[in-house]
């Protein structure tokens, strides 16, 4: 399992770290796939005589897929935990061919940061082909690398999938640590997990609200953002730790 190492914590002396990378959730961040997870949930629960709804659904937004198909196992779906992630997946993946929608601002912003020199990784629980999906229609290399819901052994809101993402960006670049790195994300558990692992987290709630918390920055939107706005919240958050020593 991935920890947060020393080298982590910032010296409130020293100049504040630079904005080397920005590690982006995709469902409900990057793209409003949200919609299609909960119709996804519905009809399957649905198929196998089970009751579903929104708001049920709205509670597991977020969460690992794995986490989600065993609720949905309590819930009536006579189906393995594998077959359950296949078949979301899929029914995500389809609704994605036929439409993807772009959160408001996101497109932008990544674009800004990419153009600045900052690196970009997705850091999603869903998993590869779905995440790829979203990548490729982009079609540009923005994203450097992507952390999946299945390459890891502890979803969200557990800090493995951040500390994995930035153990990577550091084989290329070894002085880079989380001080240097801004996640964003919008729902509960994916906040939870980026505050875990230390770098500094932006909240932007979509599908449901998030509960007030002074260890992230809550923006109600990406729109009209740009590096300057994600540099400032670097060093607030730099700031705030070394105050806290």
């Amino acid at each position: 399992m991935l920890l947060p190492s020393a080298a982590a914590v910032p010296d409130a002396t020293t100049t504040p770290p630079s904005l080397k990378a920005v590690l982006w959730d995709m469902d409900g961040t990057l793209v409003d796939t949200e919609p299609y997870w909960i119709a996804a949930e519905i009809g399957l629960v649905t198929e196998h005589g089970g009751h579903w709804d929104v708001e049920k659904a709205m509670g597991l937004v977020g969460n690992a897929l794995e986490s989600t198909a065993a609720v949905l196992q309590d819930a009536g779906v006579q189906l393995s935990v594998r077959e359950i992630v296949d078949h979301l997946s899929h029914s995500v993946i389809a609704g994605v061919r036929r439409e993807l929608p772009w959160r408001p601002g996101a497109r932008e912003l990544l674009a800004e940061l990419h153009g600045r020199g900052v690196r970009c990784a997705l850091v999603t629980m869903s998993e590869r082909n779905l995440a790829s999906e979203v990548v490729n229609a982009l079609d540009s290399d923005y994203f450097e690398f992507m952390i999946t819901g299945d390459e890891v052994e502890n979803g969200k809101p557990h800090p493995e999938p951040y500390l994995m993402a930035v153990e990577r960006l550091r084989e290329t670049d070894p002085e880079l640590t989380g001080n240097h790195c801004v996640a964003i994300e919008d729902s509960v558990p994916g906040v939870a997990s980026a505050v875990a692992s230390g770098v500094a987290t932006i909240a932007v709630p979509n599908a449901v609200p998030l509960p007030a918390d002074p260890s992230r920055t809550l923006w109600t939107t990406l729109a009209g953002r740009t590096y300057d706005d994600v540099a400032t919240v670097l060093a607030a958050h730099a700031a705030s730790a070394g105050a806290a020593l």
